[in-house]
Formats: structure tokens, sequence, C-alpha cells
């Protein structure tokens, strides 16, 4: 069969290359793949900068944003031939800790987790793969076109549950939103907020194109500005960053009501060094009672709900996130960034 595969650490080295088809295990399904996601996370990998392969092989097979149909399946397991389903990317270390030991993965405490198609496990992006039933996930079939969207949705489900788990410390009524940053994230997080039934404002520096469109489409209200400006009379309860931007990260720390929650989900580069005043930061986050929290990958529960807000969601609106498709056969086109993309997806029967 056909895979997208990398040497880890090694720049240019992505390739589609003929490997031999899987053979499921013991509680394990096999299962076609249909499409694959691909984000920054899949970018860097490509571009040297990490990435880890299964111990005793040179090359990973890339890819987490999963979407394939079951072709066989355990008995008893809840699964049937021709289901749709996504695999989950995390796995807990075989030494669990405290947070892995109770089904809390995303929140590993000693780094010693896998993950599918970055560190130690090949990824989903083949033509056929395997998983364990424990951790997939199945969709409804209305969303097959769009089903490739479910792992970045549980990235903002989980991101929406921890501020939700920050606000109950305390009475917590949240009215505004600010996303910063309208790429798959920052738009499924604005989705997650609409069905909540919050006010939702999206930031980002594009001024026309399928971003502010698919804004306006959710009947949230889209800004082209700095957070400064665009938080001047707005004055958010909650604030979900999604850039990753040093600059947009520090001004969103700064920019909440009081008793304001940020929740960051982009990761930034480092190396980049910007002038901050920290004891103005401090000063308004102790005296507002302000929280920032960070928030990274998901677990079982995450997809679970990531799954009922897709199913719940209009799945024209979805499709509209989906800006390019391009055959397995094209790594190039596929893992070059180009203006107007929102999320790129990899055809794997094409």
């Amino acid at each position: 069969m056909r895979a997208l595969t990398v040497v880890p650490l090694e720049a240019g080295s992505a390739a589609v290359r003929d490997v031999a088809d899987p053979e499921p295990g013991p509680g394990e399904m096999l299962v076609e793949g249909v499409a694959l996601g691909i984000c920054g996370t899949d970018r860097e990998i490509t571009a040297g900068q990490y990435g880890w392969a299964p111990p005793g092989q040179d090359r990973l097979v890339l890819g987490h944003e999963s979407l394939g149909r079951v072709r066989t399946a355990p008995a008893g397991s809840g699964f049937t031939s021709g289901d749709l389903v996504v695999g989950v990317v995390r796995r807990p270390d075989p030494e669990p800790c405290g947070a892995c030991a109770h089904g809390e993965f995303d929140m590993c405490r000693n780094g010693r987790y896998t993950e599918r198609g970055i560190k130690q496990i090949d990824g989903y992006g083949s033509e056929l793969w395997t998983v364990e039933t424990d951790y997939a996930v199945k969709l409804d079939p209305r969303l097959e076109q769009v089903g490739v969207l479910m792992e970045p949705a549980t990235v903002v489900a989980k991101a929406w549950e921890q501020v939700e788990k920050v606000g109950a410390r305390s009475w917590f009524r949240p009215e505004r939103v600010l996303v910063t940053g309208a790429g798959p994230i920052g738009l499924l997080a604005a989705l997650l907020g609409v069905q909540r039934g919050l006010e939702v404002h999206v930031l980002d520096l594009a001024t026309k194109g399928p971003k502010p469109e698919a804004v306006d489409a959710l009947g949230a209200r889209y800004h082209a500005a700095g957070v400064e400006e665009a938080t001047a009379h707005l004055q958010p309860d909650v604030i979900i960053e999604a850039t990753g931007v040093s600059s947009v990260v520090f001004e969103a720390m700064a920019s909440t009501a009081a008793y304001g929650i940020v929740c960051l989900t982009g990761v930034s580069p480092v190396g980049r060094k910007i002038a901050v005043d920290v004891g103005a930061a401090n000063r308004e986050i102790v005296l507002e009672n302000d929280v920032v929290v960070g928030s990274v990958n998901a677990n079982l529960s995450h997809y679970a709900a990531a799954a009922q807000a897709l199913g719940n969601a209009d799945v024209d609106w979805l499709s509209r996130l989906i800006t390019r498709r391009v055959p397995l056969t094209d790594v190039a086109g596929a893992l070059q960034a180009r203006p107007g993309d929102i999320k790129v997806v990899v055809d794997l029967t094409a």
C-alpha cells in the first residue's frame, strides 16, 4: 500500500512510499484510509524540526488528523464494516503517570506518551491503517466529507472544557468570547462558542476570502485589526488564542474583562524576542483575578465532545473550512501552505 512517510529530523525527506499492508492485532480494526488533514505540526516534522520514528525504524508514517472507513472489526467491538471512524492520536505511557492512569493522557506529566504520526507510532497517512477499538471514535455518516476536522475539533473541545473548569472556581457566566486566529482551530473554537450561545468575535489578518466569509456565515463578527483595537470596547470574558504569535499572546493576556480567562492553544516558535512589561502583566492578572491556561492534545472525552459538536454543526459551514483537497501523490502540494488556506486535506483514495 502507499503511505506518506518522513525521516524524522531530516528536512525534505517526505515521500509517498510503498509499505507493507498492516495486519490488525488483537482488539484492533483494519481501516481503509479516506482522508488526512495537514496541519502545522506535519509541516514542522517534514521540515526536520522534530518527530520520532517507531523503535527500530528509520521512517515514520505521517498523519494524525485521520478519517477512515472500517474494513474489519473484532466481534462485539461496537464497530462494523463500513463505519466512518477517526483514530485517537495519543497513547499513554505503558508505565503511566497519575494522569495517564486516569485516562487523561492529554495531561501526561512524565512525557513518555506516544502519538500516532508524531512520536514513535506510525500515523494515519496511508491507504490502510489499524487502530485499537478503544482508541477509535465512530462518526455520523453525514460527516463523510468533513469528518477529517474531528482531531482539530477535539483540541478546541478540550480548550473549552478547560475554560469552563477554570470558570467554575467562582460564579461564571461569560457572554463574549474573542478567538485570535481564523485557522481551523480558531474557526472551530468559534463554532463551539456559538453552540454555547455566546457572542463570538474572531480576529485575523485576512481582509477578504474564506476566513471572514466563514466567520460571517457562522453568525459571528470578524475583526481584521490588532487585539488592542478589537477589544477596546469589547471586553471579552474569554479569549481563545490560536495563533501562537508572541505579541498577540501578550496582548490577549491584557485584553479580557475582569476575571477573564485566556486559553492558549497556539504553539509559539522559540527564539523570537519581544519587549514585555512583565510587572504590568502580573499586576493586571492578580488585581483582576485573571487566568491564563495552556491547552494541548485531547483525551477520549474530548473526542466524544468533538463528535457531538460536529454532529450538531451545519455540514455546509464545516465544508468551508476545507479549502484544498489534494491526492496522496501530491506531497509537495499538500505540505506547502498557500495564501487563503484554512485546512488542506489529502485524499487517501486518489
